[in-house]
């Protein structure tokens, strides 16, 4: 039976991609010059993973990359090799390679061989340049690299014998030692004995056991690290004797006998690392390591993962409450089959309980989307480190809140947002140490990237302590663009606000990495997008901070059901401030400007839901005769006139997009208990609209003026 490989390929990508952050995070942390070995050891580990992973799949040029980087892992782990920036620079940039390649790889596209050669040959070049930091371990041999002026100059390494005798078990743990002298045979010129001699008769042979072992000599320039590598694997699962073939110049070649020979006289040379021939029709081996087959490709998939892990103990609840809700509905069976009046209280009885559980099923599925904020926080360690290293800054970064846990599909849209402000922050926050010290500073600066829980949203700020945003630079350029009117009084908040603005920007030069008047609008509508809003603190000279507040989840909001005639809408709760009866003496008109009314200090618009949306058959035609509900979004904040609040409720977002199209004013759609369709409100864009309709009716008031 031949055993489909493909269907573990999206396992293994996930771990390595899961192991490449892992990597990423190490190197990041490294102290240059000390030794740290648990650090390094873990980037090994992650980077043999994948070596061992891609070797097992066919994917060649990713293993045979990935051997060069655990080349320089071990010698720095062996503490042969110091530590130093370069090396850390040369590995980071390796681990983008590697990304790239497995990308590539998953979506069945081509490797960019130019690109995987650039580093490999940097990584050859750090190796070569020796980057010792002592001497060579005892009993270590020496081996010599090309160009290698360190080497010893008496003797030349010829080569290595190997004596491989695998457990009789180790078939069965999925290895293979046609594949381990295939990757022998890359390393250099490879002879095989095999013996026999522990091979059962035929009638006990069991085709899954291993009863043969071998005599292997490979001959080339090759270090006792590759040699190493290549038995990794199996190093539990045999007995392995390893012995270094040296010869003096001019003198042959000698070895000493180490007495595990047990092999037959005749010898296997295994040019493209098979045991066999080759079958009948197919090219010789020899040929077939000339031309070298490309890497396999994995069966077509976007690079985004759809797939997440989820914690046994959620999945344990979930069966849990499945459980409870099959014992409730046997019950509301049997109350069906044998109901009469007496059985009411037991009906509602169970009636409530099918409630409790639906909800607590609910809340257990929803559960299992949300992941931890930490899938989007990892990948900013990364991007500080570049880029404050480009403009010449000093930035540390600090994390908090990690494992605060959001909604999948809000980690993968707010990924963007977030590199937008803190690039912004690395940009435009921070100054340059010089600046920093000027101003009585530490010339090292610092961003904050903080998340938790309030309410029923989960709060995100990046926070910086550079010179914050100067409110009367801001106020000038949005007037020198035309974007404000003179003379205006604005509040903090409402300059703040004006960065949001398509095309604004105070930047005095442009860059690769803000100031080019895009960007900031977009990442407001980005997060409208997820139902969420961004605020701003900030003061000049101190620092600002910017939240993000987003709903938990995408698929469920808490609402509130109010009436516009026959109409029913869904308010989200998070939106609604108050709700109060407006009399004639609060309101005030302003001809072709709509309506406004007085709220303790500040006047409000106000939006009549009814001419919003086009319903008839209201009840209630004067501001008097119903009910007005203070609303914000985007920090504005207006009034909607209603008929009337019905009931808070929890419901279930359908996309109105994807079912139907787009309109303006509104965020999607549910389906209500009585069957009915209710439309959930936007309220950033209901405010865009009733600007829109407003702006309208100016035009036509000064027209007929």
């Amino acid at each position: 039976m031949t055993i489909d490989m493909a269907q573990f390929h999206q396992v293994f990508f996930e771990e390595s991609f899961e192991g490449l952050d892992a990597m990423e995070s190490g190197l990041l942390n490294l102290d240059m010059g000390d030794f740290d070995a648990e650090a390094i050891n873990t980037i090994f580990r992650a980077t043999h993973s994948i070596k061992g992973g891609s070797g097992t799949f066919g994917f060649t040029e990713v293993a045979e990359f990935t051997h060069v980087m655990e080349a320089l892992l071990d010698e720095m782990r062996d503490g042969r090799r110091q530590v130093t920036q370069g090396a850390v620079e040369i590995l980071l940039g390796s681990v983008d390679c590697l990304r790239e390649m497995l990308t590539a790889i998953q979506s069945s596209q081509e490797i960019d061989s130019a690109r995987v050669a650039e580093h490999k040959q940097a990584l050859d070049r750090e190796l070569d340049s020796g980057g010792v930091a002592g001497s060579v371990l005892a009993n270590e041999p020496a081996f010599q690299r090309p160009g290698d002026a360190s080497a010893v100059a008496d003797t030349v390494v010829q080569g290595w014998r190997i004596a491989f005798s695998p457990h009789v078990h180790l078939l069965k743990t999925g290895n293979d030692p046609v594949r381990m002298f295939r990757e022998l045979a890359e390393l250099g010129e490879l002879t095989v004995k095999v013996d026999f001699q522990g091979v059962p008769d035929f009638q006990q042979l069991d085709p899954e056991e291993c009863h043969l072992s071998w005599d292997l000599q490979i001959t080339g320039d090759i270090s006792r690290e590759q040699i190493d590598d290549v038995f990794d694997w199996v190093e539990e699962d045999c007995d392995l004797a390893v012995q270094q073939l040296t010869a003096q110049p001019g003198v042959e070649e000698k070895s000493e006998d180490t007495g595990q020979d047990r092999s037959e006289p005749a010898v296997q040379k295994l040019q493209a690392a098979e045991v066999a021939s080759p079958p009948n029709n197919e090219e010789p081996a020899s040929r077939r390591r000339e031309q070298k087959p490309a890497a396999k490709k994995a069966p077509a998939k976007p690079a985004g993962s759809s797939s997440i892990r989820v914690d046994t103990e959620k999945i344990d609840n979930l069966i849990n409450m499945v459980g409870e809700l099959v014992i409730t509905q046997s019950m509301l069976s049997l109350v069906g089959e044998q109901f009469s009046i007496n059985r009411m209280d037991q009906l509602k009885s169970g009636l409530a309980q099918l409630e409790r559980h639906t909800r607590e099923l609910q809340e257990s599925v929803m559960n299992i989307r949300m992941l931890p904020i930490n899938f989007v926080f990892t990948r900013f360690p990364r991007l500080v480190h570049d880029l404050s290293a480009k403009m010449g800054k000093k930035i540390i970064l600090e994390m908090t809140g990690e494992q605060t846990e959001v909604d999948k599909t809000v980690i993968e849209l707010i990924s963007d947002p977030l590199v937008h402000l803190v690039r912004n922050s690395l940009d435009h926050g921070i100054e340059m140490p010089e600046q920093r010290l000027a101003a009585g500073k530490p010339e090292t600066g610092r961003i904050t990237l903080n998340a938790y829980h309030r309410g029923g949203n989960i709060v995100i700020e990046v926070c910086d302590d550079g010179r914050g945003l100067d409110k009367e630079k801001l106020l000038a350029k949005a007037i020198e663009k035309g974007l404000v009117e003179d003379n205006i009084p604005m509040t903090d908040q409402q300059v703040f606000e004006l960065i949001f603005m398509p095309g604004f920007s105070t930047a005095e030069q442009l860059s690769d990495i803000s100031g080019r008047g895009v960007g900031m609008d977009v990442v407001r509508k980005n997060i409208q997008t997820l139902g969420g809003n961004i605020e701003i603190q900030s003061e000049q000279g101190r620092g600002s901070v910017f939240a993000i507040h987003l709903p938990l989840t995408l698929a469920i909001l808490d609402g509130q059901s109010i009436a516009v005639g026959d109409e029913t809408y869904i308010v989200p709760l998070v939106s609604i401030i108050e709700s109060i009866n407006v009399s004639e003496d609060m309101v005030n008109r302003v001809a072709g400007k709509g309506e406004t009314f007085r709220l303790r200090e500040e006047y409000l618009p106000i939006i009549r839901m009814h001419e919003i949306f086009g319903v008839e058959n209201v009840r209630a035609k004067k501001l008097c005769e119903g009910l007005v509900v203070v609303v914000e979004g985007q920090g504005v904040r207006c009034g909607l006139f209603i008929d009337d609040l019905l009931s808070q409720q929890q419901v279930v977002i359908k996309s109105l997009e994807a079912n139907f199209r787009r309109v303006e004013g509104v965020s999607g759609a549910t389906i209500l208990g009585d069957g009915s369709v209710a439309l959930i409100l936007d309220i950033p864009g209901l405010v865009r609209l009733s600007n829109q309709q407003a702006a309208k009716a100016q035009q036509s008031y000064a027209e007929t003026a």
